[in-house]
């Protein structure tokens, strides 16, 4: 940044960072399009075989555990080297892992599966420090009144496009050009990443804490600090962040479990097709979550400006709102369809139950991004300029395990409850209350936290002006 101009308006922001958002939309369609043809993938490996449950749950867990184990270790080199080299790396190994993934032969059962298996891992292996590097550039690029529409703008383009992966990939795999999506999808990876390197540019470390601000405009001073052990245990190890670290893996499990039971409930229960399921999700869950992460952000940031404390108030609504409805999707007397039926949009729509779904969709989704949009700047707040990546990537580890396991539950649960998406979903929504629980403590703790980040910073900031 030219004389490390402190941002004020959104248009700065944005157009210092805009690349960003296509390389979060893009992984967002990797991921997304993955997961929409669960289930057909399960019958391209295993042709005239029932859905593969436990196996196909494995897949999606491994793509989360692998890349939360390498997200501590990204985390560690994103704080102290170049954000911007690191994700161009991590972009070019996802994009050429996908691409592989269209070379796969297919209806060789364990065979195939373990070919994807591989690139998956090694998909999953490089993308750990992704979010990690997204979240350390947001904290010295984006001004903190706007943190919130910041993560909804990220959080809409990543939504906009896994929408897209969902419509894309559902389509292509029903006529039979899966191929062409993974290669597709992996060229624009690629793309992407070539853009955000050579467009973005690297910012300085605490430019946007108002405590360093005044100092941090000398192009001759740049912050240099680096975590010790007394700073993990008096920061990192707040109780806010132990809050935000042990409710993460709770609040993970059910949200990692719901395409894993939604997919199969209407694919394989009511055989809706992946099509027509893509553009179900892309209507009624893509226009909550712009909702959601448009006016609710907006919202969260004007109120967070009065009172921060609101944000972890609007988590909590966010965890007791989503379980709800989505808990409620689950007993919608929905039709059982033919193949043509279920093949046929119009067909499908002109279902009341339908209809009525969406609309739990909807607002799911919606409330849902609450918790998106509300939790990235908390942490982000009780947290020093060094350890941005590595909580995060703490954060993300124990997200992923949560998330990580939350397919393989939900596999595990229809297994033994024979087929029952209802008490299979009962019991996956009961992962969020101790989430809630947690929330609740932290708003004891988390002003005390808040404000000795901001007594070291304004330490740093005098010993950064002396050395004027």
């Amino acid at each position: 940044m030219l004389k490390s101009d402190i941002i004020k308006s959104e248009k700065s922001y944005n157009k210092l960072i805009w690349p960003l958002y296509f390389v979060n939309g893009f992984n967002s369609i990797a991921f997304g399009g993955l997961i929409i043809i669960i289930v057909p993938l399960s019958s391209l490996f295993w042709p005239a075989e029932d859905y593969h449950a436990l196996e196909m749950g494995i897949l999606v867990t491994t793509l989360f555990w692998a890349s939360s184990i390498t997200g501590i270790v990204f985390g560690w080199i994103i704080d102290r080297y170049s954000r911007i080299k690191t994700l161009f790396i991590i972009s070019l190994i996802r994009g050429i892992s996908m691409i592989m993934l269209g070379f796969a032969t297919v209806g060789q059962g364990l065979a195939t599966w373990w070919y994807f298996f591989i690139f998956v891992l090694i998909f999953a292996f490089s993308s750990g420090g992704s979010y990690p590097a997204m979240i350390s550039l947001s904290n010295d690029i984006v001004p903190q009144k706007d943190r919130s529409k910041f993560f909804g703008y990220l959080s809409i383009f990543g939504s906009i496009f896994m929408m897209s992966g969902f419509l894309l990939s559902g389509g292509l795999v029903e006529y039979g050009y899966w191929r062409f999506y993974f290669i597709v999808i992996g060229l624009a990876v690629l793309c992407a990443g070539l853009l955000f390197f050579f467009y973005v540019k690297e910012p300085k470390r605490g430019i946007q804490s108002k405590e360093l601000q005044s100092v941090l405009t000398d192009d001759n001073i740049e912050y240099d600090f680096k975590l010790n052990r007394e700073m993990i245990r008096k920061t990192m190890l707040s109780k806010t962040n132990i809050t935000a670290l042990v409710e993460g893996i709770f609040t993970n499990v059910f949200m990692g479990s719901l395409d894993m039971i939604i997919l199969p409930y209407l694919q394989s229960v009511h055989n809706i097709s992946p099509l027509v399921t893509g553009l179900f999700i892309i209507i009624f869950g893509g226009t909550g979550r712009v909702f959601g992460q448009i006016l609710l952000a907006r919202f969260s940031d004007k109120a967070a400006l009065k009172n921060s404390i609101k944000r972890i108030h609007f988590i909590i609504i966010a965890l007791v709102g989503g379980s709800v409805t989505f808990l409620l999707m689950f007993f919608i007397p929905l039709p059982f369809f033919s193949e043509e039926e279920g093949a046929n949009i119009f067909i499908f729509f002109s279902y009341p139950a339908a209809i009525l779904m969406g609309i739990l969709i909807f607002f799911s989704d919606g409330i849902s991004s609450l918790y998106m949009i509300n939790q990235p700047p908390i942490i982000q707040e009780i947290n020093l300029p060094e350890a941005q990546a590595q909580i995060t990537s703490w954060n993300q580890f124990l997200e992923h395990i949560g998330y990580g396991l939350g397919p393989l539950i939900a596999g595990i649960a229809i297994t033994l409850f024979g087929q029952d998406y209802q008490i299979s979903a009962t019991l996956i929504a009961l992962f969020n209350i101790p989430g809630v629980i947690f929330w609740i403590l932290s708003t004891k703790w988390y002003p005390k936290d808040k404000q000795e980040i901001s007594e070291i910073l304004k330490d740093r900031a005098v010993i950064l002006n002396s050395r004027k």
